[in-house]
């Protein structure tokens, strides 16, 4: 039987998992897609937590910093989404889940403690995983492409998205966070969606239906229900269940878009998410085994 934080958390990693899928229709242009994912969102959000007075406007330090914050993440999403459209979305959802890698090389750098014995060797599996996933005569003719590079820098926005909400966090409460981080991802996606000259309007009528999709399902909807799992169980239990989103996605990519799963992208799949749920491990792992000491009477 399951409890309900367990099917909280289900459902919200189903709903994270076919968001490749919708933009990999290409019904909407990468960033103006991420635009209206947070948008959307927003609009649902702010006017409950303004009814409800839940939001609290914190200090003009916390708020600038919740704001970036929200930029960050919307810079993620923005990224995900071309690297989706220029690859493939099981590539795409397999690179940007190498985001607690990214999280403990900045940790070493700049934070403290720094990542365990267990961290190292975790990135070391991910990494060969990785090389496995996209091909070793990929990396060895250097040939990467945007959705390669959009993919990884994805994973480093979200890294840098974790690093800066876990810190914020500790300041403010939950819906202010998420309503305020929501604002910051609009207002930036927005300018970046006029700048480079991405439409706001025009779409057809199953284009809107799946920007709606998006930003009540996707986001508004997985986020409520991963952030109330989050609450009621082990963040690393949730951390780890959540890299099976990548494996949804790419069995819904099979199924909806025809994407080819080669044998290699498997094998190099389970090499990269086994890499990383290494990093988790919290007892020291031993790569060799403890010689015993025989004594002689």
């Amino acid at each position: 039987m399951f409890t309900k934080p367990q099917i909280a958390l289900l459902i919200g990693i189903l709903c994270i998992a076919i968001f490749p899928i919708l933009v990999k229709l290409n019904y909407t242009p990468g960033v103006i897609s991420a635009f209206y994912r947070m948008a959307i969102a927003l609009a649902v959000l702010l006017p409950y937590a303004i009814i409800k007075k839940k939001i609290k406007i914190p200090s003009t330090k916390i708020l600038l910093l919740t704001l970036l914050c929200g930029a960050l993440f919307g810079s993620d999403v923005a990224v995900w989404n071309i690297a989706i459209q220029e690859s493939t979305a099981t590539q795409a959802s397999l690179l940007t889940n190498l985001s607690p890698i990214w999280v403990g090389i900045a940790t070493f750098l700049f934070l403290s403690p720094k990542p365990s014995r267990n961290f190292w060797i975790g990135t070391m599996i991910a990494l060969f995983g990785m090389i496995t996933l996209v091909g070793f005569r990929f990396f060895l003719d250097l040939s990467f492409d945007i959705g390669f590079y959009f993919g990884i820098l994805s994973g480093v926005f979200y890294s840098a998205y974790l690093l800066l909400s876990k810190h914020l966090l500790g300041s403010t409460d939950v819906v202010s966070f998420l309503t305020l981080s929501l604002l910051g991802s609009s207002i930036f996606l927005a300018g970046l969606s006029w700048y480079i000259g991405e439409p706001f309007s025009g779409f057809s009528n199953i284009g809107w239906g799946v920007l709606i999709v998006q930003g009540l399902v996707c986001q508004l909807l997985a986020w409520v229900l991963l952030s109330y799992a989050t609450k009621h169980m082990r963040a690393t239990r949730v951390s780890l269940s959540l890299l099976g989103q990548a494996f949804l996605a790419a069995l819904f990519a099979w199924i909806f878009l025809n994407e080819e799963i080669t044998l290699q992208m498997v094998i190099g799949g389970i090499i990269l998410l086994s890499g990383i749920r290494v990093t988790f491990i919290d007892r020291p792992i031993r790569l060799f085994p403890k010689k015993q000491i025989k004594t002689s009477l």
